[in-house]
């Protein structure tokens, strides 16, 4: 019965890319905004099921010896293998579901909102400035995290359970819905927005290197002829791009994560009042290098991410006689 129903879903793919074919050129290749919104969201379900485990090792070493600054040292292997030996290899995929819904809001609006800015503003994309680019990414990443905030959210303190499963306690949530219920009844509709500011400062952030940097990486590339608009090219903007983005948001990635994370005690005090307050707290007791924790998971997440995000989006749009992003 389970092979059976997968391979339902691998036809139904192969279908859906069947008819994104055929639908692109009997329109002539125009490109079509509902098109693009079903791609990203493929093409996003794809990285981020690939590069999840990372993205969990990541959130762990950014809460580790929260506010504690005698807390021991660790290592991205050592969460990694910690993980695995308490609660098995599906362990690393605690929080998936949030994820994946999240980014069937996030990454449409801000990738089809990016390119629908850039060509409502300039007429020429060769033209334009790094700077123009890096501003429509941010804007275009702030507006779809704001939408997409409570499925991030959840996704943050579903991970951060494991860490409490590890410690002997039970979790707090037993899904992304039961996640959604305690959330809203224990700290109001409002909850589900906690931790939204830092949240859009990261978000502009990550925008602003990762769309700009793709952007003008890969019209560098295919201008000075290292490459053609093909696997190679987009491979080369991909790496430029998540190393701009990491770098950049890094530190609000860290706020962002705690706030989010800290949920309201029955006395109705929080360990962080503001993002202000969590930054400033944040490298009193653990020093600036804090900010950066999870650098390197981060990159290495957002590295693979982008690499298989972006290769199958432009394939899947290639298929579809759209032009390339």
């Amino acid at each position: 019965m389970c092979r059976n129903h997968c391979r339902q879903k691998i036809s139904l793919v192969v279908v859906f890319v069947e008819c994104t074919y055929e639908m692109g050129y009997q329109h002539g290749g125009v490109d079509t905004a509902h098109t693009k919104v079903f791609l990203t969201s493929l093409s996003a379900m794809v990285a981020e099921t690939i590069t999840f485990p990372i993205d969990l090792i990541k959130t762990r070493l950014q809460l580790h010896g929260e506010s504690l600054s005698s807390s021991r040292p660790t290592s991205a292997f050592r969460v990694g293998m910690g993980i695995v030996s308490e609660q098995g290899a599906l362990g690393l995929y605690r929080g998936l579901s949030p994820a994946i819904i999240r980014h069937l809001f996030y990454t449409p609006i801000r990738i089809v909102g990016y390119e629908h800015l850039r060509s409502v503003i300039f007429v020429d994309n060769a033209s334009i400035s790094i700077v123009g680019k890096a501003i429509v990414g941010g804007i275009s990443g702030v507006v779809a995290q704001v939408i997409a905030s409570p499925a991030d959210l959840v996704k943050v303190r579903m991970q951060a359970d494991g860490q409490r499963v590890s410690q002997g306690l039970q979790p707090r949530y037993l899904g992304p819905f039961d996640a959604l219920n305690k959330i809203v009844q224990a700290e109001g509709f409002q909850g589900l927005w906690k931790g939204v500011f830092p949240n859009i400062q990261r978000a502009f952030l990550v925008n602003m290197g990762e769309l700009a940097c793709y952007d003008h990486a890969k019209q560098f590339v295919i201008r000075s002829r290292i490459a053609e608009d093909n696997i190679y090219a987009h491979t080369l903007a991909s790496i430029m791009s998540g190393l701009a983005a990491t770098s950049l948001s890094c530190p609000a990635d860290v706020v962002k994560t705690r706030m989010m994370n800290q949920a309201a005690k029955k006395e109705g005090t929080v360990l962080y009042n503001s993002s202000c307050d969590c930054l400033v707290k944040t490298v009193k007791v653990e020093g600036i290098r804090a900010l950066w924790k999870g650098f390197f998971p981060t990159w290495a997440r957002l590295g693979p991410w982008q690499f298989v995000f972006w290769v199958s989006y432009e394939k899947f749009r290639k298929f579809a006689g759209l032009s390339s992003f």
